[in-house]
């Protein structure tokens, strides 16, 4: 498989006025105590390994004693905030265990391990800079995903909190061969679906480590569950394939156990089950989304040479006339939602047998 090129070096864009007033309006945009540029003045660090030695592309960061005490205090406020309604009660129940910042990809984010002292159970939670296309993308996440998130910004800093999974790189490598037919089939479908979901909302670069697998015990099977964990590449690129996760070479195992364990039928039902509960949840969101499409509009996440390149693609997948003449990414996304309501809203029950 072919590998695609995306752009390493995606610039950051800033929050502007109308997305900072939207933000404002669905509570994602409360005051923090601490900025990402905090974090940035650590003293030293060493680099973190996983269970069998290998480099995490972590570091664990330290912070000279006087900062490291306020740098705590910060964190765990935030924690409040993020889980809670920021009551600071709990605060002396918590401990900061861990400061670590990775090296690797465009957010270079923070992680802060945040641990209950009374009993020992702990969280994550990031601690990024605010990129437009990012927020983009949580919230588009949060509403046309089967999964809601939560996550906080103010000014230039973006506080995530941690989706829990087993990363698709390693459920590959060390785990997708001991699945049974059964799973591998349930496994098969998921991707199909995460393919679709990933391609109608613009979602990019949904490489194997950019996602996660959530396996959940049922009373007498495992179900798994795909979920994206990386936002960074909403609505950027111009190559339509870049929005496919099928075309990653990543991800060749899970395209060569959907053709295994699935025919051309089936696949072709899923990905309409998934366009159609897709127009359900827009319908849900209806005014939000639209709210959000009007942000993205007006505003400037790409440039010139990838709205026309993607404009020209979908046109060619869709036949819409509608892409012809789009000037941003917000209309291409816009059209495309439009386009999926159009096709997808009174799916009969028969198309799906």
């Amino acid at each position: 498989m072919q590998d695609l090129k995306i752009s390493k070096k995606k610039p950051s864009f800033p929050i502007n006025a109308q997305l900072n007033n939207y933000l404002t309006e669905y509570n994602r945009n409360i005051k923090i105590p601490i900025f990402y540029d905090d974090l940035l003045r650590f003293q030293g660090s060493i680099v973190v390994y996983d269970k069998d030695d290998n480099d995490t592309l972590w570091i664990r960061v330290y912070y000279n004693e006087f900062e490291r005490e306020e740098i705590d205090l910060s964190l765990k406020k935030v924690y409040t905030i993020l889980h809670s309604d920021g009551n600071e009660e709990t605060i002396p129940f918590l401990s900061v265990d861990a400061i670590d910042y990775c090296t690797f990809g465009n957010s270079k984010p923070f992680r802060i391990k945040v641990r209950n002292i009374l009993n020992d159970n702990y969280t994550y939670f990031y601690v990024k800079t605010a990129d437009a296309s990012r927020v983009y993308g949580l919230e588009l996440e949060h509403m046309l995903s089967p999964y809601n998130l939560n996550f906080l910004v103010y000014n230039n800093t973006l506080i995530e909190e941690h989706i829990a999974g087993i990363p698709g790189d390693e459920f590959i490598k060390n785990h997708l061969d001991k699945c049974d037919k059964s799973e591998k089939s349930q496994i098969a479908k998921e991707f199909v679906k995460f393919n679709e979901r990933c391609m109608i909302r613009l979602l990019g670069d949904m490489r194997s480590y950019n996602y996660v697998i959530v396996p959940t015990h049922d009373f007498d099977h495992v179900v798994y569950k795909i979920r994206a964990i990386d936002f960074d590449q909403q609505s950027y690129e111009g190559k339509f394939n870049i929005y496919r996760p099928q075309f990653f070479k990543e991800n060749l195992k899970m395209v060569e156990l959907v053709s295994s364990s699935m025919q051309k039928l089936s696949i072709g039902q899923y990905k309409t089950e998934e366009r159609s509960i897709l127009v359900k949840r827009l319908k849900s969101y209806h005014n939000r989304i639209g709210e959000l499409l009007s942000c993205m509009e007006g505003d400037r996440i790409s440039n010139d040479d990838n709205i026309k390149l993607l404009t020209e693609k979908i046109f060619d997948y869709t036949q819409d006339i509608n892409f012809k003449n789009c000037k941003g990414m917000g209309e291409i996304l816009k059209y495309s939602l439009e386009f999926l309501t159009r096709n997808y809203e009174n799916v009969s029950l028969d198309k799906l047998k």
